[in-house]
Order: structure tokens, then sequence, then C-alpha cells
């Protein structure tokens, strides 16, 4: 399974200025600026009280689930999905270090219970009732191309639809140093096994293909890609998304691996 054909059935993004794929995919053609108004994440899935006490990844997460779930055709409780950051929730992550290293007893359960790296899913799961396979997956900065492809694979492999939603949130203090995300962002697909023909991407990796010239992105998403893992990794291939004309990439998978995509118009 060399070359793998998929669909893209539904997209969800979120950005700060940019609460949806709709407004992305405008801002990214030029045709809209950032809308200023827009805070955080609140997905609607998720209930008053757990908005309130769920951690931020998991608030990203589940919104741009939902809104790609929403787009395409499948009931979110039917869906396998594959959950992606390039580093987790580090805010918990330096609670918990600087915590115990100076009142270990006073550690909060329920933020240790928050800083498994597949709380998102967990959380994600059990808003939507699915009882589906889930996957989290991380690998540095590398993450969004291999788990676009674990989401392919899993589709073909499977012959149904899969969800894939890749974040990343700001980091806190000294992690920052070597985790830079001044940013919120996330995106997600729901993507299938294309068998008819009308791919959206057709993957392969280690593709010998050549990689197009790159898209320039307008300033907002340049301004992000730099400050965010998840959409310095993605935004080459939404920027192709939204321009919808065929194009081909490499995007790095590896220390010595790329994840070849031809964008089909």
């Amino acid at each position: 399974m060399n070359v793998l054909d998929i669909r893209i059935d539904g997209m969800g993004f979120w950005a700060p200025g940019w609460p949806h794929w709709q407004a992305a995919r405008a801002g990214l053609r030029g045709e809209m600026q950032a809308d200023p108004l827009v805070g955080k994440p609140s997905p609607a899935l998720l209930g008053a009280a757990e908005r309130r006490r769920a951690p931020l990844p998991v608030l990203l997460a589940c919104e741009i689930a939902a809104q790609a779930c929403a787009q395409s055709a499948y009931a979110a409780d039917s869906l396998a999905s594959v959950f992606a950051s390039t580093h987790g929730d580090l805010v918990i992550t330096d609670y918990m270090c600087s915590t115990l290293a100076s009142a270990p007893h006073e550690l909060s359960p329920i933020r240790f219970h928050n800083s498994v790296h597949n709380a998102p899913a967990g959380y994600w799961t059990i808003a939507a009732h699915s009882h589906a396979a889930s996957t989290s997956t991380s690998s540095w900065h590398w993450s969004f191309a291999l788990a676009l492809f674990e989401a392919a694979v899993q589709a073909h492999a499977e012959g149904s639809p899969v969800l894939l939603a890749a974040y990343d949130t700001e980091s806190p203090g000294p992690l920052s140093e070597i985790a830079l995300a001044a940013v919120n962002f996330g995106v997600a697909m729901v993507v299938s096994a294309a068998l008819d023909g009308a791919a959206s991407l057709r993957l392969e990796f280690n593709s010998p293909i050549q990689a197009s010239a790159a898209l320039a992105l307008p300033d907002a998403f340049a301004e992000l890609a730099r400050s965010n893992p998840i959409a310095a990794q993605s935004l080459p291939l939404l920027a192709a998304l939204a321009a919808a004309r065929p194009h081909t990439l490499q995007l790095p998978a590896g220390s010595n691996s790329t994840l070849g995509i031809e964008v089909c118009a």
C-alpha cells in the first residue's frame, strides 16, 4: 500500500481570528481578514461544566473535530479517530513539574488526570458517545504528516472514514524555550478511502514526486506558522487546499523521511 488516495469529507479549523475552515480558506486566499473578536474555542459538544474545567487542548481538539464531523456526512459517534499534537498540554506539564518540585502533596488529581496525551481523545469519545477506535500520536515536528498518513492507512484498511484532529496550544515558562508555541491552533479532517477516482489527496511515503513551488501565505498565516508547530506543519497543505488547484508537496515525516502529497483539484 505505497500510494493512498483519500477524499476529504469535512474540515475543521481554529486559530485566533479564524474560528472555522470557511473563514480560514477565505483568509488563505486573501479574501478575508481575521476576526479580532474570536476568543478561545468553546465546543458546544461539551457540557457547560466540562467546558469550564477542561484544559485548552481538549477545548481546541473537540471544537475542530466537531466542525469536521458537522461538515461531513458522518455522525461523530460513527468515526474512528486519530488525535495528534507535537507536544501535548505543556501548561499542565509545567504545572506538574513546578508543583512536584515545590509542594508535591498539593498536586491536583484532576489536573494530573488531564495531563495524559490522550485526554482530548478521551473527552471527545465520551462527548460524541463514540465506541470507535481512537489513536493519539506525537512525533515532534513530524506529527501532522504522520498522523495524516495514519488516518489514511486506517481509512483504507478498515474501509470506513476516519477523523483526524491535530492541534498545539501555547507553551509556558521554561518549556517555551524548547517547544515554541505562542498561539493556539488546530485543524481537523474527516478522511475516507477514495476508491472511485474522486480523490482529494494522493499520499505516498518517501515519494519521489517533485514539490511545486511553495504557495505564499498571507501575513496572518505566515505568523501562525512561525508561532505554532502544528500550524507550521499543516499550513502548506491547507494553503494548497484553499487554492483549489493541483499542487504537490513534500512534508517532513521523520529524520530521513517525507510524505509526498498530490493535491487533486
